[in-house]
């Protein structure tokens, strides 16, 4: 049985409502490093506005562009929206820049395409406002506009290829706020709405600019698409910020970064006034669980993020104790870091042995354990707190029987993906997938596999790599 873990921790969105416009301060956002020096763009704001330019510069400026907020001579690309070409070369002589050879007027298309590719893309026809001469070019195709091909977007995340370029973070990151906070409340249903809208924006290979591009995605429901709209028009959701001054949440949020507690615990506790948790360990008639008193005594190394470097030290830790008991078992890290994360809050092992018994495998966690823990005495790091050198993290660690390693690999790696490739297998194939096993329930047999690949094909899925899985 894997360790006990900490409740899923999110962050989103509710229903819209009417208010006042606020941009400005949501607006100001911390520097961005410039990946392209050769490229100076001025995003116009004839015909787009203000709310709509400061949305772009930002995206743009996360991407890597440089931005700048006025125009110079500096300027190599000017980008607008629903402008001809004589219409900026006019506002260019009013504002006493002459259009050089050098300088690119260009559709908002083609800024849109570049962040979606990650740099800047060639300049053609469709993207230039006012046409460069192409009759000496060695390659005068470059003025045709070959068509834009989409595939359809499936509900399934098993079936999108899913990295860690997210190009539509600040929906993202505002779903993810409200999922945690229905999660809160116990809101199942949109809970997951946001989880699922959340899902598909990860997979996308564009940036959502307007609420055009939204047309034909799956999993966005009404609630979801008003919080779009709303950040595209305003630069930020207004209920996203309501919840995260609420007071609730906040206590929520707090109560369960501490390892061990739950939405039951916190509930409790707020219901209780506690709003810090100072105050919590201050009280005597409250019992901790032993996970909990480990939360509070280890609290800031817990909620502190754990580096690649950090996992890659506990995994040659983690191998050297189970190898003292099982020497031919193997062990590999999954969860985030096998997805190709450099940063998360725990490290998940999955330990399994060709030669194991039943008994080696009841029997390997309690000795790991008892081993760390006879190490923890000896070196006094049972409570030492000040000026101690190392760091506690929290370990996850899942023992399987050989047999069934592809099964409990494909499961412990992770995140939404995994959620929906059982979601697949029910609704899609009448199978049932599990850590342990594919059951068919039309032919009534399990299925065997000795590789995430053979899952995948049982289940008629073309094999996504694990760093795809980031859903």
């Amino acid at each position: 049985m894997p360790l006990p873990t900490n409740p899923l921790q999110m962050v989103h969105l509710g229903p819209r409502k009417k208010r006042p416009r606020q941009m400005g301060a949501s607006m100001v956002c911390p520097p961005h490093d410039i990946k392209f020096q050769d490229l100076a763009l001025y995003i116009l704001e004839k015909k787009m506005g203000t709310t709509r330019r400061a949305f772009l510069m930002e995206l743009a400026r996360r991407k890597g562009f440089r931005v700048e907020d006025e125009l110079s001579d500096s300027i190599t690309h000017i980008v607008a929206e629903n402008n001809s070409g004589s219409e900026v070369l006019e506002w260019l002589q009013g504002q006493n820049l002459k259009a050089s050879s050098q300088l690119e007027l260009l559709d908002v298309s083609w800024l849109i395409e570049s962040m979606a590719a990650g740099r800047p893309v060639e300049t053609t026809g469709k993207h230039q406002l006012v046409k460069r001469d192409y009759s000496a070019s060695p390659n005068p195709e470059l003025q045709k506009t070959p068509p834009l091909v989409i595939k359809k977007i499936s509900q399934y995340a098993c079936q999108r290829r899913t990295t860690l370029n997210n190009c539509n973070q600040i929906f993202t990151d505002a779903f993810e706020v409200l999922a945690e906070n229905y999660e809160f409340r116990e809101n199942e249903v949109f809970c997951l709405a946001f989880m699922r809208a959340a899902s598909v924006l990860k997979s996308l290979p564009f940036t959502i600019i307007s609420m055009k591009d939204t047309e034909g995605i799956p999993c966005l429901e009404d609630k979801v698409k008003c919080v779009i709209e709303e950040i595209i028009e305003d630069g930020e959701s207004s209920e996203v910020k309501a919840v995260l001054n609420d007071e609730r949440y906040q206590s929520f949020k707090l109560f369960t970064s501490v390892f061990g507690v739950g939405l039951k615990t916190s509930e409790k506790w707020f219901r209780m006034g506690y709003r810090t948790l100072n105050k919590i360990k201050l009280d005597k008639t409250l019992k901790f669980t032993p996970m909990q008193k480990a939360g509070f005594l280890y609290y800031e190394d817990l909620v502190s993020c754990v580096t690649r470097a950090e996992a890659e030290a506990v995994c040659m830790l983690v191998k050297e104790a189970v190898w003292a008991f099982l020497p031919e078992a193997f062990v590999t890290m999954t969860g985030g870091f096998r997805r190709g994360k450099k940063i998360g809050h725990d490290v998940d092992f999955l330990i399994t042995s060709p030669g194991s018994t039943d008994e080696d495998e009841e029997q390997l966690l309690p000795k790991v354990i008892n081993l760390w823990e006879r190490k923890r005495v000896d070196s006094g790091k049972c409570s030492q707190q000040e000026g101690k050198t190392w760091k506690a993290i929290r370990v996850d660690l899942v023992m399987c029987p050989y047999e069934r390693r592809a099964f409990a690999l494909l499961g412990w790696t992770g995140s939404r993906f995994e959620r929906d490739l059982r979601r697949y297998a029910t609704h899609e194939r009448k199978m049932i997938l599990d850590n342990h096993a594919l059951y068919d329930k039309t032919k009534k047999i399990f299925l065997k596999a000795e590789s995430e690949e053979e899952i995948f094909a049982h289940l008629g899925l073309d094999y996504i790599e694990p760093w795809e899985r980031n859903a």
